[in-house]
């Protein structure tokens, strides 16, 4: 371990680890993040998975707070110095359904609101005011609970995120309507029913129009080395293959802050944090697992519908009554044989992802936690029901069950990606419900991770309000 102190130690180097160091950083403070893998990341590595020259995306893939985070936002001149290139793909989202149909998330708000038919002025009604004010909305709502900046636009974003999803989806009429909605909802990885559902499906819509669902070119792992350059530009440290059981482990520093899984700083500071405080940590629950499958293919995937050919992410799942019927099984503990699958085909619009003429999907479904059943199966049946001739263009295949998902990342616990379940229970609590939801008893122990407010997603936002918290402190 290095022998020199520092202001700052960040353990973990996902994107809110890099986040809080660089922002530190920025304040003049002396950094230094300690990744316990041999590369720096968390959920934003891309590694040759399946055959060489095939570049997967291991966890995140498509990144649409990476261009509506607002510090992410204000770092992206410097991000770019250091090699990070976003590709928008021609569409952001397309839903295919049976007999050749597709509801499209296009750029264009107008142009989505056109393609569904009878849904289309509702679809500008709810949505134009939240699309053209939506940095405005990125900033309170990627900010810890408090009185918004913008009270009115939010309370009009709350009028239907506060909802369970399956009821705001009657507010469209059409099949297309409700099913695109669904899908973007999904994403919350809860049962469908239950408040505040809703909340995700909205964000990622507007987020489409406002700031596209891009891709980093050459993969999610730009974002970190991006992120890496940035901050050693500022004189931060980085050091790999450290890992940290104690603190014990780590030199003097000022602080220290944890961008893991509360139960994990719990194990790690013991006695540092009162038991009372840690007892909390250990109960903060974490909700449905995901399976992974990593394809390399001989062809683009074969979509009946054109148009999903042309999207970054497709939503594969069929009506909003199976989607709805798929995440309350995973919610409850039970397996579908008929799941809601995330696809991303990044080498559709990025040809450095696969050699000449080939090409990489990423897919995952939602599982109860813990789960070690092989899907893959599920998953290519799923993907064929709308893409006939799918399993021919598979060249090789990678997977990941829940078990592999938290031994390749401890703080995913039991194949949680997102960093613990965002229902009502939680959601204004994480991780314990403190004034500070940084800060812990312990003056130089901070929380940094995505179970802090905002939450999950790549957007460094949980990192940049940890590292405010922490110069509060320190003054």
């Amino acid at each position: 371990m290095p022998s020199a102190s520092h202001d700052a130690i960040i353990i973990g180097s996902g994107p809110n680890g890099l986040a809080a160091a660089i922002r530190l950083a920025q304040k003049g403070s002396k950094v230094l993040v300690l990744e316990a893998a041999s590369t720096t990341g968390g959920g934003t590595r891309t590694k040759e998975l399946t055959l060489p020259g095939f570049r997967h995306d291991v966890c995140s893939a498509v990144h649409p707070m990476g261009l509506g985070s607002p510090y992410l936002r204000e770092l992206g001149p410097d991000l770019e110095k250091h090699g990070l290139r976003w590709i928008q793909p021609d569409h952001p989202l397309a839903h295919p359904l049976d007999g050749g149909r597709a509801a499209v998330l296009h750029r264009s708000l107008d142009e989505t609101a056109d393609s569904l038919g009878k849904d289309a002025g509702r679809y500008r009604l709810f949505f134009k005011t939240l699309v053209e004010h939506a940095h405005e909305l990125y900033g309170d709502m990627l900010a810890p609970a408090g009185f918004p900046k913008h009270p009115y636009l939010m309370a009009r974003l709350g009028m239907g995120a506060g909802l369970p999803a399956t009821w705001f989806a009657k507010y469209f009429s059409t099949e297309e309507g409700r099913a695109l909605f669904g899908g973007c909802a999904a994403h919350s990885i809860m049962a469908l029913h239950l408040p505040l559902t809703s909340a995700i499906g909205i964000v990622l819509q507007l987020s489409g129009h406002a700031v596209g669902w891009p891709i980093p070119e050459g993969g999610s792992q730009r974002i970190t080395d991006a992120m890496v350059g940035l901050l050693r530009s500022l004189g931060g440290e980085v050091q790999c293959d450290t890992p940290v059981k104690s603190l014990a482990d780590l030199p003097p520093a000022k602080a220290y802050l944890f961008d893991l899984s509360p139960k994990n700083v719990s194990h790690i500071c013991g006695d540092a944090l009162p038991a009372s405080y840690r007892s909390k940590l250990e109960r903060f629950r974490h909700g449905p697992g995901v399976f992974k499958v990593d394809y390399a293919l001989n062809a683009p995937i074969p979509w009946a519908n054109a148009e999903c050919r042309k999207a970054g992410t497709v939503h594969v799942g069929g009506t909003l009554a199976e989607l709805v019927t798929s995440e309350r099984d995973a919610w409850e503990g039970r397996l579908n044989d008929k799941p809601f699958v995330l696809v991303a085909q990044p080498s559709i619009h990025d040809a450095t992802r696969a050699p000449a003429g080939k090409h990489v999907a990423w897919a995952y479904c939602h599982v109860p936690a813990g789960s070690t059943e092989d899907r893959l199966e599920i998953i290519t049946r799923q993907i064929e029901r709308f893409a006939p001739g799918f399993r021919d263009c598979i060249m090789a295949h990678h997977t990941m069950n829940c078990a592999e998902m938290e031994a390749y990342n401890p703080n995913y616990i039991g194949g949680d990606v997102i960093g613990g379940v965002t229902d009502w229970r939680q959601l204004f609590t994480r991780p314990v419900g403190m004034f500070d939801p940084y800060a812990t008893p312990n003056r130089r122990i901070f929380l940094c991770s995505a179970s802090t407010p905002p939450g999950g997603g790549v957007h460094g936002m949980c990192g940049y309000w940890a590292a405010e918290s922490v110069v509060k402190k320190m003054r």
